[in-house]
């Protein structure tokens, strides 16, 4: 990985839209975030998350940022 950094975070957004019965678009509308923002963050290529999205994505999901966020330090990318 050239210019990618390696960490230990995995993002757990499917799993939880999964068990909320909710589409990538349906959280992109209810939250006002673009679908393609959504995605890199769920499939783990987001480099930051700013503090007031992690908190929209929980109030639409109705979940804690440790149902969506986990770290892995033995496992990085």
């Amino acid at each position: 990985m050239a210019d990618e950094e390696l960490h230990s975070i995995r993002i757990h957004l499917d799993r939880v839209l999964a068990e909320r019965g909710m589409t990538l678009t349906e959280l992109s509308a209810r939250v006002g975030i673009t679908v393609v923002n959504l995605s890199i963050l769920k499939n783990g290529r987001a480099k930051a998350v700013r503090f007031s999205t992690l908190s929209k994505i929980c109030d639409v999901l109705r979940c804690q940022p440790g149902d969506l966020i986990t770290h892995h330090p033995d496992a990085p990318d």
